[in-house]
């Protein structure tokens, strides 16, 4: 049975004093994380667009499926991936502050530590799938080109969405969660292996909240243009592990506001 928070370890560190691992494990940990990250962009680097892309493998595994079938599922793998390598480096704190927590308690399996991290990246799974399929429905309606890059109309709209969302309390709020770790596992601890999947999935949620529509902004400028999917992440990072990082989120909301507005002005 999940404990409430009146018993969470994380109650017992304070408020103020949050748990930190000790040198060598805080860096191996960071190092495999890193070494996730690079792996996704490594992937993204290499962009496979169709079966033989990925070698004897991926025309062995695909070539057996209908070519609209293969494109759904490339299409879903570099979303998939894409969400990795945005998203696993400003979970870090998060992930870290997890593991120096139960680090501190009598029985702690390593897997635990993993089953947070998994179930965090699985909610950004399922978006990404539902990205693949807002992809395709923008392909099929004209709206986004060969490269999915959506038309001025429809990009200057994703700019306006974008921005009128970054200035809303919703956004304020899973910001406020998603900066705090310390603030989180204080309300949401749940302890042993369900407890670390459902927490893993809660920040996930509110991890998503904060960040969706700065992903739509992806077709702005094409959803395979890894110049722009950089300049993405480090707005996400900055906006959760930066002290100005709420100041950041409204002065890029009036940003893509004032850019959506001189993509429909007539040059």
């Amino acid at each position: 049975m999940m404990e409430s928070t009146a018993t969470s370890p994380a109650l017992a560190v304070g408020l103020g004093n949050t748990p930190r691992l000790a040198i060598r494990e805080r860096l191996i940990l960071l190092g495999a994380l890193a070494a996730i990250t690079a792996l996704s962009w490594l992937y993204l680097i290499r962009m496979p667009m169709v079966p033989s892309d990925l070698g004897a493998l991926g025309v062995r595994l695909l070539s057996g499926l209908p070519p609209r079938l293969a494109d759904l599922w490339l299409t879903f793998m570099m979303w998939s991936v894409m969400m990795v390598a945005m998203m696993l480096p400003s979970a870090s704190p998060m992930i870290l502050t997890y593991a120096a927590i139960v680090r501190r308690q009598p029985k702690h399996p390593a897997y635990r530590l993993w089953l947070f991290a998994g179930s965090y990246v699985a909610v950004w799974t399922l978006f990404s799938a539902a990205a693949t399929a807002g992809q395709f429905v923008l392909q099929n309606s004209s709206l986004l080109d060969a490269a999915s890059r959506a038309t001025r109309i429809s990009g200057a709209v994703l700019l306006l969405m974008a921005g009128a969302y970054q200035l809303t309390p919703f956004k304020n709020t899973c910001l406020a969660h998603c900066r705090s770790p310390l603030g989180f596992f204080m309300t949401e601890w749940r302890d042993g292996t369900a407890g670390a999947l459902t927490m893993g999935i809660k920040h996930g949620a509110q991890c998503v909240g904060c960040c969706w529509m700065l992903m739509a902004l992806l077709f702005v400028f094409g959803a395979m243009n890894l110049i722009w999917v950089a300049a993405l992440s480090i707005l996400v990072l900055v906006e959760k592990l930066a002290p100005f990082g709420h100041s950041i989120s409204r002065v890029s909301g009036v940003a893509m506001l004032v850019g959506a507005i001189a993509m429909v002005i007539p040059h």
